[in-house]
């Protein structure tokens, strides 16, 4: 599937679709490969404020932000479940198994 061809599925949030192909069809936000867990990271995890996000990313708004940081609260399972399997920590375990195999 081309990138063009990808359809946009739109979520119960403003700015908050999933594209299948995008990574894995996790939640991201429209127009962006920025996932919902990526912001939750940085905003829970990293400590950075939405104007701190807005600063480093222009081209979003605080709108995106604070739907992001809403589906997040609705479905803290499922972004919980990304962000670990992503996590650098995951990311260290899985290359030093692979070593010692």
């Amino acid at each position: 599937m081309s990138a063009k061809d990808r359809v946009a599925q739109p979520t119960e949030y403003p700015h908050i679709v999933q594209v299948a192909g995008v990574l894995g069809g996790e939640a991201v936000l429209e127009g962006t490969r920025i996932a919902v867990w990526h912001i939750v990271g940085y905003y829970y995890k990293v400590g950075m404020s939405v104007e701190d996000i807005l600063a480093e990313w222009e081209y979003l708004n605080p709108a995106a932000i604070f739907s992001a940081l809403a589906y997040y609260h609705d479905h803290k399972a499922e972004i919980d479940r990304v962000r670990e399997a992503n996590s650098y920590e995951r990311w260290q375990q899985e290359q030093l198994a692979h070593a010692a195999a």
